[in-house]
């Protein structure tokens, strides 16, 4: 495609700049190019990730693994913006599984909390 006429006009060119999930592949080799579409395929319209879940060690993390704000009591995130990367596929499904896992944590810590009283 970098030889046809209007890409040659705009002065395109490849990038050599090789993704990490795809370094065991020759640049621009055909096992690349599938490579890149499998890891760099992304929706635009259902972005994620304002609120990264992650370890405690993660800087860029804002929720522990039970959803919980660091840093502050009593307060979950409980929505997509928790997954760390925008998913290739709709966000719909996983939002209803992450809301579901949510209410789950959150009906078990008040159990065991009204158990202990």
């Amino acid at each position: 495609m970098l030889s046809t006429e209007p890409l040659r006009h705009m002065g395109a060119q490849i990038v050599d700049f090789p993704v990490p999930e795809c370094a065991e592949y020759k640049f621009a080799s055909d096992d690349y190019w599938r490579c890149l579409a499998i890891f760099y395929t992304a929706t635009i319209f259902h972005p994620v990730g304002t609120c990264k879940m992650g370890p405690h060690y993660d800087s860029d993390a804002v929720v522990d693994p039970e959803l919980r704000v660091y840093g502050i009591e009593n307060l979950r995130v409980i929505d997509s913006s928790i997954m760390p990367k925008i998913p290739r596929g709709n966000t719909n499904a996983p939002t209803i599984m992450i809301g579901e896992k949510g209410s789950d944590m959150i009906k078990k810590r008040w159990l065991q909390s009204y158990e202990q009283n």
